[in-house]
């Protein structure tokens, strides 16, 4: 259950975050993909019964504004560090699912002071030619559902590709997908690899990459690539697919307090 739905102001005005947030506890900040569309989801209600969890929307996306200004990655990264001082955080649990994990570890690499713990999920970021991860800003809506999850005939994939009740509905969440999905494309299309391999030397916090053992929108073989090159990193396979924290939502909270807790 949300607490807080706010919109904070950074660069005097130039940029606009809206932020969820709920729980008591140790800051935690999650930060979405491309297709977690409503900004809360089970999964973060249950990190909630034990932090304090913040769930900005990146810039561009369902209130957010301000993308045309920011440069490139880094760009966003200083933004988000901007948003911590707004929110009165000095340093936090990160948490990221896909482009939300190459933010979240931009922002443990850049600015280590900021992460306590890193969770990264299935994250994008690195580019391998012999598996290379889908492009999930431009695949068909009717293609995603096999992509994005282990069982497209379950209920929650199901639920999340329902169609909108009315025209109207229709036509909005049309308009908010393309531009959702194109104020991230900004920082990774048309490859994804931004010269993050060169900076994940730099993580100190203790990480965890976490991925859906039936991942075939980010494949495996790249969990075990992060682990690599993440010093120190556990990886932990999860039953499920790219959307494994909203398949699979007690399974992976659990594994993430595990984390945090030790």
């Amino acid at each position: 259950m949300i607490d807080d739905d706010r919109t904070l102001d950074i660069r005097e005005g130039a940029v606009r975050f809206r932020v969820l947030s709920a729980g008591r506890g140790p800051h935690l900040v999650s930060f979405h993909s491309f297709h977690e569309r409503g900004g809360w989801s089970p999964f973060l209600d249950r990190l909630a019964a034990r932090y304090t969890v913040h769930a900005p929307f990146h810039p561009g996306v369902q209130g957010s504004s301000g993308v045309e200004t920011l440069d490139d990655v880094l760009d966003l990264v200083l933004a988000y560090d901007e948003l911590f001082d707004r929110l009165g955080i000095g340093a936090a649990h990160l948490v990221g699912h896909f482009f939300g994990g190459m933010v979240a570890a931009e922002l443990a690499a850049t600015l280590r002071q900021r992460a306590v713990k890193l969770v990264l999920v299935s994250p994008l970021g690195l580019w391998r030619d012999d598996a290379p991860s889908q492009d999930l800003l431009i695949l068909p809506q009717e293609d995603l559902p096999a992509v994005l999850f282990r069982d497209p005939a379950s209920e929650v994939a199901r639920r999340w590709a329902a169609a909108p009740q009315t025209e109207e509905e229709t036509l909005a969440a049309q308009i908010e997908s393309i531009q959702r999905r194109a104020s991230m494309a900004k920082f990774v299309w048309p490859i994804p690899d931004k010269g993050l391999q060169k900076r994940l030397h730099r993580i100190t916090a203790p990480t965890l990459v976490l991925w859906g053992d039936a991942d075939r929108a980010n494949p495996v073989v790249y969990a075990e690539e992060w682990q690599r090159r993440v010093k120190g990193a556990a990886l932990l396979l999860v039953p499920g697919g790219h959307m494994v924290l909203h398949e699979a939502p007690d399974a992976a909270a659990a594994a993430v307090m595990e984390f945090l807790g030790t």
